[in-house]
Protein backbone atom coordinates (compact mmCIF):
# COMPACT_ATOMS: atom_id res chain seq x y z
CA UNK A 1 0.00 0.00 0.00
CA UNK A 2 1.33 3.20 -0.71
CA UNK A 3 0.60 6.29 2.07
CA UNK A 4 2.88 9.01 0.50
CA UNK A 5 0.27 10.36 -0.47
CA UNK A 6 -1.29 10.96 2.53
CA UNK A 7 -0.63 14.67 3.80
CA UNK A 8 -3.18 15.08 6.64
CA UNK A 9 -1.33 16.08 9.75
CA UNK A 10 -4.23 13.47 11.89
CA UNK A 11 -2.59 11.04 10.09
CA UNK A 12 0.84 11.68 11.09
CA UNK A 13 -0.89 11.75 14.47
CA UNK A 14 -1.83 8.38 14.69
CA UNK A 15 1.13 6.76 13.12
CA UNK A 16 3.10 8.18 16.08
CA UNK A 17 0.61 6.87 18.42
CA UNK A 18 0.58 3.69 17.14
CA UNK A 19 4.17 3.38 16.89
CA UNK A 20 5.13 5.16 20.80
CA UNK A 21 2.62 2.39 21.82
CA UNK A 22 3.29 -0.49 20.01
CA UNK A 23 7.12 -0.30 20.86
CA UNK A 24 6.38 0.60 24.82
CA UNK A 25 6.98 4.24 24.56
CA UNK A 26 4.38 4.70 26.07
CA UNK A 27 2.53 2.36 28.83
CA UNK A 28 -0.17 0.37 27.33
CA UNK A 29 -2.03 -2.72 27.76
CA UNK A 30 -1.08 -5.52 25.70
CA UNK A 31 -4.57 -5.67 23.66
CA UNK A 32 -4.01 -1.83 22.50
CA UNK A 33 0.07 -2.77 21.69
CA UNK A 34 -1.74 -5.21 19.50
CA UNK A 35 -4.33 -3.28 18.03
CA UNK A 36 -1.58 -0.49 17.37
CA UNK A 37 0.64 -3.14 15.34
CA UNK A 38 -2.25 -4.02 13.53
CA UNK A 39 -2.87 -0.31 12.04
CA UNK A 40 1.26 -0.43 11.38
CA UNK A 41 0.91 -3.68 9.79
CA UNK A 42 -2.14 -2.67 7.40
CA UNK A 43 -0.73 0.09 6.08
CA UNK A 44 1.65 -2.51 4.67
CA UNK A 45 -1.42 -4.20 2.73
CA UNK A 46 -1.60 -4.33 -0.90
CA UNK A 47 -5.24 -5.29 -0.79
CA UNK A 48 -6.49 -2.77 1.59
CA UNK A 49 -7.02 1.13 0.15
CA UNK A 50 -6.07 4.23 2.26
CA UNK A 51 -7.57 7.47 2.11
CA UNK A 52 -7.38 9.88 4.04
CA UNK A 53 -10.52 12.60 2.88
CA UNK A 54 -13.23 10.83 5.56
CA UNK A 55 -11.18 10.79 8.74
CA UNK A 56 -9.84 14.44 7.76
CA UNK A 57 -13.27 15.56 7.48
CA UNK A 58 -14.28 13.96 10.57
CA UNK A 59 -11.29 15.28 12.87
CA UNK A 60 -12.08 18.64 11.73
CA UNK A 61 -16.01 18.54 12.19
CA UNK A 62 -15.44 17.09 15.64
CA UNK A 63 -12.77 19.78 16.59
CA UNK A 64 -14.41 22.60 15.00
CA UNK A 65 -18.05 22.35 15.54
CA UNK A 66 -18.89 20.30 17.99
CA UNK A 67 -18.55 21.74 21.64
CA UNK A 68 -19.26 20.26 25.34
CA UNK A 69 -22.54 19.85 26.86
CA UNK A 70 -21.55 19.36 30.38
CA UNK A 71 -18.83 18.76 32.99
CA UNK A 72 -15.30 20.58 34.20
CA UNK A 73 -11.79 20.36 33.68
CA UNK A 74 -9.09 19.85 36.10
CA UNK A 75 -9.46 23.08 37.17
CA UNK A 76 -12.66 22.98 38.03
CA UNK A 77 -13.72 25.58 35.15
CA UNK A 78 -16.92 24.55 33.26
CA UNK A 79 -16.52 22.36 30.00
CA UNK A 80 -19.97 23.85 28.52
CA UNK A 81 -20.22 25.14 25.36
CA UNK A 82 -16.10 24.70 24.49
CA UNK A 83 -15.14 23.06 21.81
CA UNK A 84 -14.41 19.37 21.79
CA UNK A 85 -10.56 18.41 21.58
CA UNK A 86 -9.95 14.90 20.75
CA UNK A 87 -7.45 12.61 22.46
CA UNK A 88 -4.62 10.93 20.59
CA UNK A 89 -6.52 6.98 20.85
CA UNK A 90 -9.67 9.38 19.95
CA UNK A 91 -7.79 10.75 16.13
CA UNK A 92 -6.78 6.95 16.10
CA UNK A 93 -9.88 5.19 16.90
CA UNK A 94 -11.44 7.95 13.44
CA UNK A 95 -8.27 7.10 11.66
CA UNK A 96 -8.81 3.20 11.46
CA UNK A 97 -12.88 3.61 11.32
CA UNK A 98 -12.42 6.32 8.30
CA UNK A 99 -9.69 5.50 6.95
CA UNK A 100 -9.26 2.09 5.23
CA UNK A 101 -11.26 1.01 2.19
CA UNK A 102 -11.46 -2.44 0.23
CA UNK A 103 -9.57 -2.06 -2.62
CA UNK A 104 -10.52 -0.20 -5.57
CA UNK A 105 -13.75 0.91 -3.88
CA UNK A 106 -15.26 3.64 -1.84
CA UNK A 107 -16.93 0.90 0.51
CA UNK A 108 -15.12 1.39 4.00
CA UNK A 109 -13.06 -1.37 5.31
CA UNK A 110 -14.73 -1.54 8.94
CA UNK A 111 -18.22 -2.57 9.36
CA UNK A 112 -17.87 -3.63 13.42
CA UNK A 113 -16.07 -1.60 15.79
CA UNK A 114 -15.71 -2.42 19.99
CA UNK A 115 -14.07 0.33 22.12
CA UNK A 116 -13.94 -1.26 25.13
CA UNK A 117 -12.59 1.75 28.09
CA UNK A 118 -12.85 2.59 31.93
CA UNK A 119 -14.73 5.27 32.91
CA UNK A 120 -14.09 8.81 32.55
CA UNK A 121 -12.65 8.45 29.39
CA UNK A 122 -14.59 10.48 27.38
CA UNK A 123 -16.56 7.32 25.22
CA UNK A 124 -20.26 8.80 25.48
CA UNK A 125 -19.65 12.24 23.92
CA UNK A 126 -17.11 10.57 21.81
CA UNK A 127 -19.71 7.89 20.43
CA UNK A 128 -22.11 10.83 20.22
CA UNK A 129 -19.37 12.84 17.91
CA UNK A 130 -18.83 9.80 15.92
CA UNK A 131 -22.79 9.73 15.02
CA UNK A 132 -23.08 13.19 13.96
CA UNK A 133 -19.68 12.92 11.68
CA UNK A 134 -20.85 9.73 10.03
CA UNK A 135 -24.44 11.48 9.58
CA UNK A 136 -23.14 14.28 7.57
CA UNK A 137 -19.88 12.16 5.47
CA UNK A 138 -22.77 9.90 4.60
CA UNK A 139 -26.14 12.35 3.63
CA UNK A 140 -26.10 11.53 0.34
CA UNK A 141 -26.94 7.47 1.32
CA UNK A 142 -29.67 8.85 3.62
CA UNK A 143 -27.80 8.45 6.44
CA UNK A 144 -29.93 6.55 9.35
CA UNK A 145 -28.58 6.50 13.14
CA UNK A 146 -29.52 4.35 16.14
CA UNK A 147 -28.02 5.27 19.30
CA UNK A 148 -29.28 1.63 21.42
CA UNK A 149 -28.97 1.15 25.48
CA UNK A 150 -30.72 -1.10 28.15
CA UNK A 151 -33.29 1.72 28.65
CA UNK A 152 -34.09 5.04 26.93
CA UNK A 153 -32.70 7.00 29.79
CA UNK A 154 -29.37 5.46 28.91
CA UNK A 155 -29.31 6.57 25.27
CA UNK A 156 -30.21 10.46 26.75
CA UNK A 157 -26.76 11.63 27.69
CA UNK A 158 -26.01 10.77 23.84
CA UNK A 159 -28.89 11.97 22.67
CA UNK A 160 -29.02 15.27 24.68
CA UNK A 161 -25.15 15.94 23.47
CA UNK A 162 -26.19 15.62 19.78
CA UNK A 163 -29.52 17.49 20.56
CA UNK A 164 -27.05 20.76 21.64
CA UNK A 165 -24.67 20.46 19.06
CA UNK A 166 -27.22 19.77 16.22
CA UNK A 167 -29.07 22.84 17.11
CA UNK A 168 -26.09 24.96 16.10
CA UNK A 169 -26.42 23.69 12.83
CA UNK A 170 -29.73 25.04 11.88
CA UNK A 171 -28.61 28.24 10.09
CA UNK A 172 -26.84 25.80 7.50
CA UNK A 173 -29.47 23.22 6.70
CA UNK A 174 -32.60 23.28 4.77
CA UNK A 175 -34.91 21.07 7.64
CA UNK A 176 -34.16 20.38 11.08
CA UNK A 177 -36.51 18.78 13.13
CA UNK A 178 -36.06 17.36 16.65
CA UNK A 179 -38.51 15.42 18.78
CA UNK A 180 -37.72 15.11 22.09
CA UNK A 181 -40.63 13.22 24.24
CA UNK A 182 -42.16 10.55 26.28
CA UNK A 183 -42.96 8.61 22.41
CA UNK A 184 -40.14 9.34 20.71
CA UNK A 185 -36.49 10.95 20.84
CA UNK A 186 -35.43 11.64 17.20
CA UNK A 187 -33.58 14.38 14.95
CA UNK A 188 -34.11 14.59 11.23
CA UNK A 189 -32.20 16.64 9.02
CA UNK A 190 -32.14 17.77 5.06
CA UNK A 191 -28.60 19.41 4.42
CA UNK A 192 -30.10 19.77 0.83
CA UNK A 193 -27.55 17.21 -0.48
CA UNK A 194 -28.64 14.23 1.49
CA UNK A 195 -30.82 13.71 4.41
CA UNK A 196 -29.96 11.97 8.08
CA UNK A 197 -31.62 10.96 10.80
CA UNK A 198 -31.04 9.89 14.66
CA UNK A 199 -32.96 7.86 17.05
CA UNK A 200 -32.29 6.82 20.77
CA UNK A 201 -34.11 3.94 21.79
CA UNK A 202 -33.87 1.37 24.37
CA UNK A 203 -33.30 -2.53 23.05
CA UNK A 204 -36.08 -4.02 23.38
CA UNK A 205 -36.94 -6.74 20.56
CA UNK A 206 -39.99 -5.74 19.18
CA UNK A 207 -38.12 -2.25 18.40
CA UNK A 208 -34.73 -3.97 17.19
CA UNK A 209 -36.83 -6.06 14.25
CA UNK A 210 -37.98 -3.08 12.27
CA UNK A 211 -34.63 -1.53 12.23
CA UNK A 212 -33.00 0.03 8.79
CA UNK A 213 -30.34 1.81 9.47
CA UNK A 214 -26.27 2.34 8.26
CA UNK A 215 -25.32 3.37 12.15
CA UNK A 216 -25.37 1.89 15.18
CA UNK A 217 -23.99 2.98 18.57
CA UNK A 218 -24.02 0.19 21.39
CA UNK A 219 -23.95 1.94 24.51
CA UNK A 220 -22.64 -0.10 27.62
CA UNK A 221 -22.91 -3.97 25.97
CA UNK A 222 -22.12 -5.39 29.82
CA UNK A 223 -25.48 -4.69 31.20
CA UNK A 224 -27.20 -6.61 27.89
CA UNK A 225 -27.45 -9.42 30.58
CA UNK A 226 -30.66 -11.20 28.28
CA UNK A 227 -30.31 -12.71 24.77
CA UNK A 228 -27.24 -10.10 24.12
CA UNK A 229 -26.12 -12.46 21.42
CA UNK A 230 -29.44 -12.73 19.42
CA UNK A 231 -30.48 -8.44 20.00
CA UNK A 232 -26.68 -7.99 18.48
CA UNK A 233 -27.30 -10.01 15.30
CA UNK A 234 -30.96 -8.60 14.83
CA UNK A 235 -29.42 -4.74 14.90
CA UNK A 236 -26.71 -6.25 12.44
CA UNK A 237 -29.14 -7.29 10.00
CA UNK A 238 -30.68 -4.06 10.65
CA UNK A 239 -27.79 -2.58 8.27
CA UNK A 240 -27.77 -4.62 5.21
CA UNK A 241 -29.10 -2.38 2.78
CA UNK A 242 -25.99 -0.37 3.39
CA UNK A 243 -22.66 -1.18 2.37
CA UNK A 244 -21.06 2.01 4.20
CA UNK A 245 -22.44 0.71 7.71
CA UNK A 246 -20.94 0.54 11.12
CA UNK A 247 -21.75 -1.19 14.44
CA UNK A 248 -20.01 0.33 17.00
CA UNK A 249 -20.25 -1.44 20.91
CA UNK A 250 -18.96 0.95 23.46
CA UNK A 251 -18.74 -0.59 26.64
CA UNK A 252 -16.94 -1.01 30.42
CA UNK A 253 -16.77 -3.95 31.98
CA UNK A 254 -19.03 -5.41 34.03
CA UNK A 255 -19.85 -8.62 36.62
CA UNK A 256 -20.45 -11.33 34.03
CA UNK A 257 -17.51 -13.14 33.06
CA UNK A 258 -18.86 -15.65 30.43
CA UNK A 259 -21.17 -13.69 29.24
CA UNK A 260 -21.65 -12.29 24.87
CA UNK A 261 -19.20 -9.49 25.78
CA UNK A 262 -17.12 -10.94 27.68
CA UNK A 263 -16.67 -13.69 25.70
CA UNK A 264 -16.55 -11.49 22.19
CA UNK A 265 -13.76 -9.89 23.87
CA UNK A 266 -11.77 -12.95 24.33
CA UNK A 267 -12.46 -13.41 20.45
CA UNK A 268 -11.10 -10.31 19.59
CA UNK A 269 -8.34 -10.86 21.47
CA UNK A 270 -7.52 -13.55 19.66
CA UNK A 271 -7.64 -12.09 16.17
CA UNK A 272 -5.05 -9.01 17.56
CA UNK A 273 -2.76 -12.29 18.54
CA UNK A 274 -3.28 -13.77 14.97
CA UNK A 275 -5.10 -16.95 16.59
CA UNK A 276 -7.98 -16.41 14.49
CA UNK A 277 -7.46 -15.50 11.51
CA UNK A 278 -10.70 -15.63 9.64
CA UNK A 279 -11.44 -13.16 7.06
CA UNK A 280 -14.75 -12.29 8.55
CA UNK A 281 -12.91 -10.58 11.70
CA UNK A 282 -10.90 -8.20 9.28
CA UNK A 283 -13.89 -6.07 8.67
CA UNK A 284 -14.29 -5.90 12.69
CA UNK A 285 -11.80 -3.08 14.28
CA UNK A 286 -11.01 -3.34 18.14
CA UNK A 287 -9.60 -0.85 20.68
CA UNK A 288 -9.79 -2.59 23.87
CA UNK A 289 -8.16 -0.99 27.25
CA UNK A 290 -8.15 -3.23 30.36
CA UNK A 291 -5.89 -3.98 33.12
CA UNK A 292 -3.62 -6.78 32.25
CA UNK A 293 -3.78 -10.22 33.98
CA UNK A 294 -2.64 -13.40 34.19
CA UNK A 295 -4.62 -16.72 33.86
CA UNK A 296 -4.47 -16.77 37.75
CA UNK A 297 -6.16 -13.33 37.44
CA UNK A 298 -3.09 -11.53 38.74
CA UNK A 299 -2.34 -7.94 37.49
CA UNK A 300 0.58 -7.60 35.90
CA UNK A 301 2.87 -4.70 34.96
CA UNK A 302 4.19 -3.05 31.41
CA UNK A 303 7.53 -5.54 32.27
CA UNK A 304 4.80 -8.71 32.95
CA UNK A 305 5.48 -8.88 36.75
CA UNK A 306 2.80 -9.65 39.10
CA UNK A 307 1.95 -6.55 41.22
CA UNK A 308 -0.70 -4.89 43.56
CA UNK A 309 -4.28 -3.88 41.57
CA UNK A 310 -3.23 -0.25 42.29
CA UNK A 311 0.34 -0.72 41.11
CA UNK A 312 0.64 3.21 39.05
CA UNK A 313 1.99 1.72 35.98
CA UNK A 314 -1.43 -1.15 36.03
CA UNK A 315 -3.60 2.26 36.32
CA UNK A 316 -1.91 4.13 33.37
CA UNK A 317 -1.55 0.90 30.82
CA UNK A 318 -5.29 0.57 30.78
CA UNK A 319 -6.72 4.12 31.03
CA UNK A 320 -5.75 5.69 27.37
CA UNK A 321 -7.36 9.16 28.64
CA UNK A 322 -4.53 9.53 31.28
CA UNK A 323 -3.64 13.47 32.32
CA UNK A 324 -6.39 14.54 30.09
CA UNK A 325 -9.74 13.37 31.31
CA UNK A 326 -8.36 11.84 34.54
CA UNK A 327 -5.15 11.92 36.35
CA UNK A 328 -2.92 9.12 37.92
CA UNK A 329 -3.82 10.94 41.25
CA UNK A 330 -7.22 10.66 40.89
CA UNK A 331 -6.71 7.22 40.04
CA UNK A 332 -4.51 6.05 43.11
CA UNK A 333 -6.76 7.79 44.78
CA UNK A 334 -9.40 5.23 43.74
CA UNK A 335 -7.85 2.51 44.17
CA UNK A 336 -6.84 3.32 47.83
CA UNK A 337 -10.68 3.12 48.79
CA UNK A 338 -10.62 0.08 46.98
CA UNK A 339 -8.09 -1.59 49.20
CA UNK A 340 -9.30 -0.26 52.25
CA UNK A 341 -12.93 -1.23 51.88
CA UNK A 342 -13.63 -4.09 49.95
CA UNK A 343 -17.49 -3.40 48.94
CA UNK A 344 -15.84 -1.07 46.81
CA UNK A 345 -13.40 -3.55 44.87
CA UNK A 346 -16.07 -5.21 42.64
CA UNK A 347 -16.58 -1.81 40.85
CA UNK A 348 -13.10 -0.93 41.08
CA UNK A 349 -12.45 -3.83 39.15
CA UNK A 350 -15.42 -3.18 36.72
CA UNK A 351 -14.88 0.05 36.00
CA UNK A 352 -11.37 1.50 36.56
CA UNK A 353 -9.14 -1.17 35.47
CA UNK A 354 -11.91 -2.04 33.32
CA UNK A 355 -11.74 -6.17 34.00
CA UNK A 356 -14.84 -8.44 34.04
CA UNK A 357 -15.90 -9.93 37.38
CA UNK A 358 -18.06 -11.96 39.34
CA UNK A 359 -21.71 -11.16 40.43
CA UNK A 360 -21.27 -9.15 43.86
CA UNK A 361 -22.84 -12.45 45.29
CA UNK A 362 -21.29 -14.74 43.78
CA UNK A 363 -19.09 -17.32 45.53
CA UNK A 364 -16.94 -18.82 43.26
CA UNK A 365 -14.29 -17.53 40.70
CA UNK A 366 -14.95 -18.66 37.69
CA UNK A 367 -11.37 -18.22 36.51
CA UNK A 368 -10.07 -20.95 39.32
CA UNK A 369 -12.49 -23.56 37.72
CA UNK A 370 -11.29 -22.80 34.48
CA UNK A 371 -7.32 -22.67 35.07
CA UNK A 372 -8.28 -25.79 36.56
CA UNK A 373 -10.19 -27.50 33.71
CA UNK A 374 -7.44 -26.17 31.41
CA UNK A 375 -4.85 -28.52 32.43
CA UNK A 376 -6.08 -32.24 31.40
CA UNK A 377 -7.50 -32.82 28.02
CA UNK A 378 -9.39 -36.32 28.35
CA UNK A 379 -12.02 -37.46 25.92
CA UNK A 380 -14.88 -39.10 26.98
CA UNK A 381 -13.56 -42.20 25.34
CA UNK A 382 -10.15 -42.16 27.53
CA UNK A 383 -12.18 -41.64 30.28
CA UNK A 384 -14.86 -44.49 30.09
CA UNK A 385 -11.34 -46.81 29.83
CA UNK A 386 -10.38 -45.67 33.17
CA UNK A 387 -10.17 -48.11 35.85
CA UNK A 388 -11.81 -45.87 38.62
CA UNK A 389 -16.01 -46.19 39.84
CA UNK A 390 -18.10 -43.68 38.90
CA UNK A 391 -20.77 -41.51 40.48
CA UNK A 392 -24.01 -40.53 39.26
CA UNK A 393 -25.92 -37.73 40.48
CA UNK A 394 -29.52 -36.02 38.46
CA UNK A 395 -30.89 -32.86 39.64
CA UNK A 396 -34.77 -32.81 38.75
CA UNK A 397 -36.30 -30.52 40.55
CA UNK A 398 -38.28 -28.57 37.76
CA UNK A 399 -38.36 -30.69 34.85
CA UNK A 400 -40.18 -28.07 33.08
CA UNK A 401 -36.96 -26.12 32.94
CA UNK A 402 -32.88 -26.92 32.90
CA UNK A 403 -32.25 -30.53 34.09
CA UNK A 404 -29.07 -32.32 34.40
CA UNK A 405 -27.34 -35.62 35.15
CA UNK A 406 -23.75 -35.86 35.76
CA UNK A 407 -20.80 -38.27 36.81
CA UNK A 408 -18.37 -37.94 39.16
CA UNK A 409 -15.15 -39.93 39.59
CA UNK A 410 -11.54 -39.48 40.76
CA UNK A 411 -8.43 -40.31 38.96
CA UNK A 412 -5.14 -39.84 40.55
CA UNK A 413 -6.34 -36.78 43.01
CA UNK A 414 -7.79 -35.35 40.22
CA UNK A 415 -11.70 -35.18 40.11
CA UNK A 416 -13.85 -35.58 36.92
CA UNK A 417 -17.03 -34.36 36.68
CA UNK A 418 -19.19 -35.50 33.39
CA UNK A 419 -22.36 -33.53 33.41
CA UNK A 420 -25.00 -33.32 30.33
CA UNK A 421 -28.06 -30.97 30.94
CA UNK A 422 -31.40 -31.31 29.09
CA UNK A 423 -34.18 -28.62 28.73
CA UNK A 424 -37.76 -28.76 26.59
CA UNK A 425 -37.51 -27.51 23.01
CA UNK A 426 -41.03 -25.97 23.36
CA UNK A 427 -39.63 -23.53 25.97
CA UNK A 428 -36.14 -23.17 24.37
CA UNK A 429 -36.30 -20.58 21.93
CA UNK A 430 -38.14 -18.39 24.63
CA UNK A 431 -36.03 -19.07 28.11
CA UNK A 432 -32.86 -18.40 25.55
CA UNK A 433 -33.55 -15.10 24.86
CA UNK A 434 -35.67 -14.25 27.85
CA UNK A 435 -33.17 -15.57 30.38
CA UNK A 436 -29.65 -15.59 28.22
CA UNK A 437 -28.61 -18.28 28.78
CA UNK A 438 -27.02 -20.23 25.03
CA UNK A 439 -29.22 -23.00 24.95
CA UNK A 440 -28.70 -24.09 21.39
CA UNK A 441 -25.02 -23.56 21.19
CA UNK A 442 -24.99 -26.08 24.46
CA UNK A 443 -26.48 -28.29 22.26
CA UNK A 444 -24.51 -27.58 19.28
CA UNK A 445 -21.35 -28.46 21.51
CA UNK A 446 -22.96 -31.24 22.96
CA UNK A 447 -23.67 -30.94 26.51
CA UNK A 448 -27.31 -30.40 26.34
CA UNK A 449 -30.15 -32.42 24.69
CA UNK A 450 -33.14 -30.96 23.86
CA UNK A 451 -36.44 -32.97 25.02
CA UNK A 452 -39.16 -32.94 22.13
CA UNK A 453 -42.13 -32.50 24.51
CA UNK A 454 -43.30 -29.40 26.76
CA UNK A 455 -41.04 -31.11 30.06
CA UNK A 456 -37.52 -32.75 30.14
CA UNK A 457 -38.77 -36.41 30.01
CA UNK A 458 -37.66 -38.70 32.57
CA UNK A 459 -36.54 -41.74 29.84
CA UNK A 460 -34.17 -38.75 28.12
CA UNK A 461 -31.90 -38.84 31.41
CA UNK A 462 -32.52 -42.27 31.62
CA UNK A 463 -31.25 -43.04 28.25
CA UNK A 464 -27.84 -40.72 28.91
CA UNK A 465 -27.01 -42.59 31.75
CA UNK A 466 -27.75 -46.27 29.63
CA UNK A 467 -25.26 -44.48 26.91
CA UNK A 468 -22.64 -43.60 29.15
CA UNK A 469 -22.98 -46.87 30.81
CA UNK A 470 -22.71 -48.70 27.36
CA UNK A 471 -19.74 -46.53 26.34
CA UNK A 472 -17.95 -48.05 29.27
CA UNK A 473 -18.47 -46.09 32.25
CA UNK A 474 -18.51 -48.33 35.58
CA UNK A 475 -21.57 -46.77 37.25
CA UNK A 476 -21.36 -48.11 41.10
CA UNK A 477 -24.49 -45.73 42.00
CA UNK A 478 -26.19 -42.69 41.05
CA UNK A 479 -27.90 -39.99 43.78
CA UNK A 480 -31.40 -37.82 43.57
CA UNK A 481 -34.19 -36.48 45.19
CA UNK A 482 -36.74 -38.59 45.15
CA UNK A 483 -39.44 -36.51 45.67
CA UNK A 484 -38.98 -34.80 42.12
CA UNK A 485 -38.61 -37.75 40.41
CA UNK A 486 -40.66 -40.78 41.28
CA UNK A 487 -41.06 -42.11 37.80
CA UNK A 488 -36.77 -41.41 37.00
CA UNK A 489 -36.12 -43.86 40.29
CA UNK A 490 -38.46 -46.51 38.86
CA UNK A 491 -36.92 -46.54 35.21
CA UNK A 492 -33.13 -46.23 36.51
CA UNK A 493 -33.96 -49.17 38.57
CA UNK A 494 -35.36 -51.15 35.35
CA UNK A 495 -32.41 -50.17 33.71
CA UNK A 496 -30.10 -52.37 36.18
CA UNK A 497 -29.03 -48.90 37.66
CA UNK A 498 -28.44 -48.77 41.65
CA UNK A 499 -30.27 -45.23 42.89
CA UNK A 500 -29.89 -44.01 46.14
CA UNK A 501 -32.48 -40.92 47.25
CA UNK A 502 -30.88 -38.34 48.55
CA UNK A 503 -32.26 -35.23 49.77
CA UNK A 504 -31.42 -31.81 49.19
CA UNK A 505 -30.76 -30.80 52.53
CA UNK A 506 -27.74 -28.31 52.89
CA UNK A 507 -25.48 -30.10 55.62
CA UNK A 508 -26.07 -32.97 53.21
CA UNK A 509 -24.77 -31.59 50.25
CA UNK A 510 -22.21 -29.11 51.74
CA UNK A 511 -18.94 -31.96 51.70
CA UNK A 512 -19.59 -32.62 48.15
CA UNK A 513 -19.43 -28.65 47.25
CA UNK A 514 -16.64 -28.15 49.79
CA UNK A 515 -14.61 -31.19 48.07
CA UNK A 516 -15.41 -29.35 44.48
CA UNK A 517 -14.25 -25.92 45.86
CA UNK A 518 -11.15 -27.88 46.96
CA UNK A 519 -10.24 -29.98 43.99
CA UNK A 520 -10.87 -26.55 41.81
CA UNK A 521 -8.86 -24.33 43.91
CA UNK A 522 -5.57 -26.83 43.45
CA UNK A 523 -6.15 -27.75 40.07
CA UNK A 524 -7.01 -31.39 40.40
CA UNK A 525 -10.69 -30.54 38.97
CA UNK A 526 -11.46 -31.58 35.56
CA UNK A 527 -15.24 -30.80 33.68
CA UNK A 528 -14.58 -31.31 30.05
CA UNK A 529 -14.58 -27.93 28.83
CA UNK A 530 -18.32 -27.57 29.49
CA UNK A 531 -19.22 -24.06 29.30
CA UNK A 532 -22.58 -25.15 30.53
CA UNK A 533 -21.32 -26.40 33.70
CA UNK A 534 -19.12 -23.20 34.34
CA UNK A 535 -21.99 -20.95 33.53
CA UNK A 536 -24.21 -22.60 36.61
CA UNK A 537 -20.92 -22.46 38.61
CA UNK A 538 -20.88 -18.63 37.98
CA UNK A 539 -24.29 -18.49 38.64
CA UNK A 540 -23.57 -20.25 42.48
CA UNK A 541 -24.39 -18.14 46.15
CA UNK A 542 -23.31 -19.44 49.02
CA UNK A 543 -23.89 -18.97 52.73
CA UNK A 544 -21.43 -19.96 55.36
CA UNK A 545 -22.72 -22.06 58.09
CA UNK A 546 -21.44 -23.35 61.27
CA UNK A 547 -18.72 -26.61 61.56
CA UNK A 548 -18.00 -25.60 57.74
CA UNK A 549 -21.33 -26.33 56.39
CA UNK A 550 -22.18 -24.09 53.29
CA UNK A 551 -25.74 -23.35 52.30
CA UNK A 552 -26.34 -22.16 48.17
CA UNK A 553 -28.61 -21.12 45.80
CA UNK A 554 -28.74 -19.14 42.81
CA UNK A 555 -27.20 -15.62 42.90
CA UNK A 556 -30.65 -13.92 42.10
CA UNK A 557 -32.51 -15.96 44.87
CA UNK A 558 -36.05 -17.85 44.48
CA UNK A 559 -37.71 -16.51 41.12
CA UNK A 560 -34.52 -15.38 39.88
CA UNK A 561 -33.49 -16.41 35.90
CA UNK A 562 -29.74 -17.82 36.60
CA UNK A 563 -29.33 -21.47 36.59
CA UNK A 564 -27.11 -23.60 38.99
CA UNK A 565 -28.95 -27.01 38.00
CA UNK A 566 -25.55 -28.55 36.33
CA UNK A 567 -23.67 -27.49 39.09
CA UNK A 568 -25.79 -29.28 41.60
CA UNK A 569 -26.16 -32.42 39.50
CA UNK A 570 -22.20 -32.09 39.95
CA UNK A 571 -22.73 -31.90 44.01
CA UNK A 572 -25.15 -35.17 43.95
CA UNK A 573 -22.74 -37.46 42.37
CA UNK A 574 -19.63 -36.28 44.35
CA UNK A 575 -22.05 -36.67 47.85
CA UNK A 576 -22.62 -40.31 46.45
CA UNK A 577 -18.31 -41.02 45.46
CA UNK A 578 -17.67 -39.83 49.39
CA UNK A 579 -20.28 -41.67 51.00
CA UNK A 580 -18.81 -44.48 49.05
CA UNK A 581 -15.64 -44.22 50.20
CA UNK A 582 -16.77 -43.82 53.77
CA UNK A 583 -18.43 -46.78 53.96
CA UNK A 584 -15.86 -49.15 52.28
CA UNK A 585 -13.37 -47.34 54.68
CA UNK A 586 -15.69 -48.14 57.53
CA UNK A 587 -16.13 -51.81 56.17
CA UNK A 588 -12.17 -52.30 55.87
CA UNK A 589 -11.56 -51.18 59.45
CA UNK A 590 -14.96 -53.62 60.63
CA UNK A 591 -13.09 -56.37 58.56
CA UNK A 592 -9.75 -55.64 59.68
CA UNK A 593 -10.66 -55.56 63.74
CA UNK A 594 -12.19 -59.21 62.77
CA UNK A 595 -9.33 -60.74 61.58
CA UNK A 596 -6.99 -59.46 64.20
Amino acid sequence: MDVSHITSPYFAEAVAYAQEIAEGRVLANRARKLACQRFLNDLQRDDLDFKDGQFDLAIKLIEGTIHHVRGEDRAGVSYKGRPMILAPWQKFVIVNLFGFFKKGTNIRRYTEALIFLPRKQGKTSFSAALGEVKSIIDRASGAVTYIVANSVKQTMESFQFLKDNIEDLRPDVKKLRIRDNNQEHSISVDFGDGTAEIYAIANQEDKLDSLNCNFLILDELHSWRRAGAKKYTLMKNAMKAYRNKLLVGISTAGDIPNGFLANRIKTLIAVLEGIIQDEAYDSYFAFLCMADQDEEGNFLNSKGEIVEFDDPEVLQMCTPSIGLTVTLEELMDDAAQARNEPQLRSEFFNKTLNVFTNAMNAYFKVQEFQNSDKEYNWTLQELAKLPIQWYGGADLSKLHDLTAGSLYGTYKDVDICITHAFFPVVAAHLKAQEDDIPLFWWEEKGWLTMSNTETVLPDDIVKWFIAMRDMGFKIKLVGFDKKFGREFFTKMRAAGFRIKDQPQYFYVKSEGFRRIEYKAKNKKFYYLHSEAFEYCVQNVRAIEKTDDMIQYEKVDGDGGVKRIDIFDAGVFGCCQMLQDMERSEKGKQWWGGNER
